[in-house]
């Protein structure tokens, strides 16, 4: 039986965080928007797969990945401690297991994938659609 979830003053400010509609995803869609591209939110691309938003013209997925629960390499703890530190270390790697097959579903679905980290976008949201762009572009000429 699984160990009991501890609640924690400190873990009190992750509960009912959004999924969906994130600031950082809205500020992304914005810029790429601003740049032309048109985009189609939440959809379907293969079993079990949902990027954050694709741009069905060029077959592209865009997953907006939250520092914290993706495991951003400049800001995710290297290291969690307190009661549900096993917990946590687990759900983490269940979230990136789950970042590779999806990559790997929509990719075998004729998708290609860009991820983004939500510092990013926090930093330069212009940039980061600068890079969704760029993909866009190469995909557009065949690459």
């Amino acid at each position: 039986m699984p160990e009991a979830w501890t609640q924690t003053v400190k873990g009190q400010h992750l509960r009912g965080r959004r999924t969906r509609n994130t600031k950082p995803e809205l500020a992304l869609r914005s810029a790429v928007h601003g740049l032309g591209l048109r985009f189609r939110i939440h959809r379907t691309v293969a079993p079990r797969c949902t990027p954050d938003f694709v741009l069905p013209r060029y077959r592209l997925a865009v997953f907006v990945d939250g520092c914290f629960w993706h495991g951003c390499p400049a800001h995710s703890p290297a290291q969690f401690r307190g009661p549900n530190a096993e917990r946590w270390e687990r759900k983490l790697a269940t979230n990136r297991e789950r970042d590779r097959r999806n990559n790997h579903a929509a990719e075998n679905a004729g998708w290609q994938v860009v991820r983004v980290w939500e510092c990013e976008i926090r930093r330069d949201a212009a940039a980061a659609a600068d890079r969704v762009l760029a993909a866009a572009r190469i995909r557009s000429a065949g690459g």
